[in-house]
């Protein structure tokens, strides 16, 4: 009888290609994956992808070749294209535990020897001033507070007390300051990465483009080989965004959370899943089955599927064929944590002063808040020079944390229990936290009888965060 076994192919040993075309070759070879890779050579395993991957669009084989990417000193706003690739890993530079210097903000080539290189030096200077500034004021009133405790040292005090005070800071960063990221993907998600980038309007991210296609090709130089601009999306993004211009004159509703659109019939459908997954007949034939059923015997049926559910436990999949489409509106800061949730389809608008800008109330109770304001306003006009100057996305460099950006995510019902669960807890930034709060207080409206086995936190409500963490949100 054949043994079992499980083991790892070694990238000490092997190349990222040579196990993407090990893993592809066990298809049509008996041999062991062992046996397969000895046989292999860089050569043999570039001519494979050659044949393969390019030649007859087998492009699955790639995603057995994993890299490890580490982005270090880009700017925010390149982030936002870099992490946005759904099938990957990232971890990013926090703005909640660490602090920046005044000197650590983007210089983009589109601006740098141009009649406002100076005003752009000076506004991200003076923003990073501002916040600088703030942090001591910020922190006086949150030790008073939270005192420090006895035997406590100043390091760990600090550290404790860190995020509650930067939390407010951090909405003067600009979408200029420097980041570092780590990015683990396979070769298909990076190929698609490159070409995105590539094909972007701003100067540093086609940059940016340039180097993790030169970093990926010394691993996995066939796979990324043929990543390069795309006409499709440039001219697409700048056919549409010249229509919009011409529809959108000004910035609209000012709600920060609306749902657009939902399924029907939630509840049924979600049972009639659970029933089709575990039976033996069609969809169809559950559907009809439960809307057969009675009030309590559906009650029954839902407490059987969800009612064992703690807070380690991901719920069953079925959810996931109920989809809520959200109008919101957030503050820039916030929409960083969202965009970590990548299961949901998101559409956000580029970066704008337009709509305004969330006050942390701890600015007011530390007296600065006439500070925080003129920061604000230094942003909004050096973002109006550079707009008329260059263009809406050059201009995004200098809009803040704390300005205010349209996001529309839609997302399945397995999703707002973890994203609700995870978003309302104590420790989640007071950015997101309304958000989530006012999501769950919509589905319980919505869909109350699925929603209630959700998880969130009870002691807060999306009223409370507004009252005891902002003086306004616009």
């Amino acid at each position: 009888m054949t043994e079992r076994e499980i083991y790892l192919l070694s990238a000490k040993d092997l190349t990222p290609e040579t196990i993407a075309v090990t893993f592809a070759k066990t298809s049509r070879s008996p041999l062991s994956f062992r046996e397969i890779a000895a046989e292999l050579t860089d050569e043999k395993s570039a001519q494979f992808h050659e044949k393969w991957v390019v030649g007859y669009g087998h492009a699955s084989v790639a995603e057995h070749a994993v890299l490890h990417i580490a982005f270090e000193n880009v700017s925010r706003l390149a982030i936002e294209t870099i992490e946005g690739n759904r099938l990957a890993s990232y971890t990013e530079k926090s703005t909640r535990y660490q602090k920046w210097d005044a000197n650590s903000f983007h210089r983009p080539t589109e601006v740098i020897g141009s009649e406002l290189a100076q005003m752009y030096e000076d506004t991200c200077r003076g923003l990073f001033q501002a916040y600088l500034d703030s942090l001591e004021p910020l922190k006086a009133v949150i030790s008073q507070r939270y005192p420090q405790r006895e035997g406590e040292s100043d390091a760990r005090y600090d550290g404790r007390i860190r995020s509650k005070y930067v939390d407010a800071a951090r909405y003067l960063l600009p979408a200029a300051a420097m980041a570092n990221v780590g990015m683990t993907a396979n070769a298909r998600v990076y190929e698609h990465a490159i070409r995105k980038m590539l094909s972007h309007p701003l100067a540093e991210v086609r940059e940016i483009g340039a180097q993790v296609k030169d970093v990926s090709r010394n691993a996995a130089p066939t796979l990324v080989k043929y990543a390069d601009q795309k006409p499709y999306i440039v001219e697409t993004a700048s056919r549409l965004e010249s229509e919009a211009s011409t529809l959108f004159t000004q910035p609209g509703s000012d709600a920060w959370l609306d749902l657009i659109d939902y399924t029907p019939d939630a509840e049924e459908k979600f049972l009639a899943a659970c029933l089709y997954r575990f039976g033996v007949g069609s969809f169809n034939e559950a559907l009809t089955q439960v809307k057969g059923m009675n009030t309590e015997q559906r009650d029954a049926l839902l407490n059987e599927a969800l009612s064992r559910l703690d807070r380690f436990d991901v719920p069953l999949r079925e959810l996931e064929h109920i989809t809520y489409t959200f109008d919101s509106m957030m503050d820039q800061g916030a929409y960083f944590e969202v965009k970590r949730h990548r299961m949901m389809s998101q559409t956000p608008q580029r970066l704008t002063t337009e709509l305004g800008y969330a006050t942390p109330s701890l600015f007011a109770d530390a007296g600065i808040e006439a500070d925080y304001h003129s920061a604000m306003d230094m942003a909004d006009a050096a973002y109006h020079e550079l707009s008329r100057v260059f263009n809406p996305h050059v201009a995004g460099y200098v809009v803040t944390n704390g300005h205010n950006r349209r996001l529309l995510m839609t997302l399945n019902l397995r999703d707002t229990f973890h994203f609700c669960r995870l978003r309302s807890a104590p420790n989640a930034h007071f950015g997101v936290r309304h958000i989530a709060h006012r999501m769950h207080e919509i589905l319980m409206e919505t869909h109350p009888t699925l929603t209630r086995y959700m998880m969130w936190d009870r002691n807060e409500s999306w009223q409370d965060v507004h009252a005891n963490n902002f003086t306004s949100l616009r």
